[in-house]
């Protein structure tokens, strides 16, 4: 079950402004900033709006913007 959307925080996503982040469009952006810089909540809402096969496929995809030691761990969290 897709949980609703969540209040981006700014700091999360500086570059932008965060109410104009859709999670269907805008699915890569949001998996690799929550990965490397997302606290407890956005990786919860992360991990249960998108599926673990949609999370590897943003992972395994080339110029990654996920810094080397979350992609590490991350592939040892989500199997």
């Amino acid at each position: 079950m897709k949980q609703k959307n969540m209040k981006f925080r700014q700091t999360l996503f500086w570059d932008t402004d965060p109410k104009n982040i859709d999670p269907k469009k805008n699915a890569r952006y949001i998996i690799e900033r929550i990965l490397d810089f997302g606290n407890i909540n956005e990786v919860s809402w992360l991990l249960k709006y998108y599926p673990k096969t949609v999370i590897k496929k943003v992972m395994c995809l080339p110029r990654v913007q996920l810094s080397d030691k979350s992609k590490a761990l991350w592939s040892l969290l989500i199997k």
